[in-house]
C-alpha cells in the first residue's frame, strides 16, 4: 500500500555531460537520494522496534492458558452480541487473520483458530471487535472501508501521474500527490479504528471470564505491541508524503 523509492528529480542542463543512463530528458534526472531515508528512517525504526514486540508478545501469550480456543472465543463474543450469522473459518498463513465485512466472515490463522492461548484468544477477540464495529455501524469502520479504493489505486495513480508531470506539466505531479494522500488518510483512519477494536477484545475477554488476571496481561501486551505497528505504518506514510511533497513543489518552483 506505500510506495518506498529512493529516487530524487534534479533539473541539469540539456547539454549536461551527465551519464545518459540516468537521464529521463533534457531537464531530469533520478539518483539515489538518501533524504528519502532520513525522512523516514523514525518510522522504520519504529516498525522494527514494533514487530520485535509483537514476536516478543505473541510468543509469551502463546504459554498462557485460556479457557476457549481462538475460534471458541470468537464464536461467543459474536453470539453474545447477536452476530450469529457471521462466520468463523480457518485461514491460511501465519497472522492472516482478518475480518470481512463484505462477506461477513471471520477468518483465523491456524494457530491462532485452534490454540487455547491468551494470544489466540487476544488476536481472535480482536478480530471479533471488527464485526461488532460493523454491526453497530463504528463511524471510522464505514468511512475506513469507504476509503479502501483510494488507499488501494492511491499508489499507482500517483507513480503514473508523477512519470507524467516530469514529461507533460508538474500540475499531474501534484494530482498524483492528492491522489496519494488517499493512502494517508487511510492510515489515519484506521488507527482508532484498530484501537477501537483492541479496547472492545479487552474489555469482553475479561467480562466473559474468558481470560484470568495473567491472561488479560498477556492480552494487553500482544495488543497493545500490534497497536504500534498500526503507529508506525501510519508514520511511514506521512513522512513519504511529505517527502514527495518536497521534491514535487521543488520541481515546480525549478520551471
Amino acid at each position: 500500500m506505500m510506495i518506498t523509492a529512493c529516487v530524487r528529480l534534479r533539473s541539469v542542463p540539456r547539454n549536461s555531460s551527465s551519464d545518459s543512463r540516468y537521464r529521463v530528458d533534457g531537464n531530469t534526472m533520478f539518483f539515489f537520494d538518501p533524504l528519502y531515508l532520513i525522512f523516514v528512517s523514525p518510522a522504520l525504526i519504529l516498525m522494527v522496534w514494533a514487530q520485535a514486540k509483537v514476536r516478543s508478545a505473541y510468543k509469551r501469550g502463546m504459554q498462557i492458558d485460556a479457557r476457549l480456543t481462538g475460534a471458541a472465543a470468537a464464536r461467543q463474543i459474536l453470539d453474545r452480541d447477536g452476530l450469529q450469522d457471521v462466520a468463523v473459518e480457518l485461514a491460511r498463513g501465519f497472522l492472516s487473520d482478518h475480518y470481512d465485512p463484505g462477506q461477513r466472515v471471520l477468518r483465523l490463522s491456524e494457530e491462532v483458530y485452534h490454540s487455547r492461548s491468551a494470544t489466540a484468544v487476544g488476536i481472535a477477540a480482536h478480530e471479533a471487535g471488527h464485526a461488532l464495529q460493523h454491526a453497530h455501524a463504528y463511524a471510522p469502520l464505514l468511512i475506513r472501508n469507504a476509503a479502501v479504493p483510494a488507499a488501494t489505486f492511491g499508489p499507482t495513480a500517483f507513480l503514473i501521474l508523477f512519470v507524467l508531470g516530469l514529461f507533460i506539466s508538474p500540475k499531474l505531479a501534484v494530482l498524483g500527490l492528492i491522489c496519494f494522500g488517499g493512502v494517508v488518510f487511510f492510515q489515519l483512519i484506521n488507527l482508532p479504528v484498530e484501537f477501537d477494536a483492541s479496547y472492545r477484545a479487552k474489555a469482553v475477554l475479561t467480562e466473559y471470564g474468558i481470560v484470568d488476571a495473567q491472561g488479560a496481561a498477556a492480552v494487553n501486551q500482544v495488543l497493545n505491541a500490534a497497536g504500534w505497528t498500526y503507529v508506525a505504518a501510519t508514520l511511514q506514510t506521512v513522512l513519504q508524503f511529505a517527502y514527495y511533497a518536497l521534491h514535487i513543489f521543488g520541481l515546480q518552483s525549478d520551471d
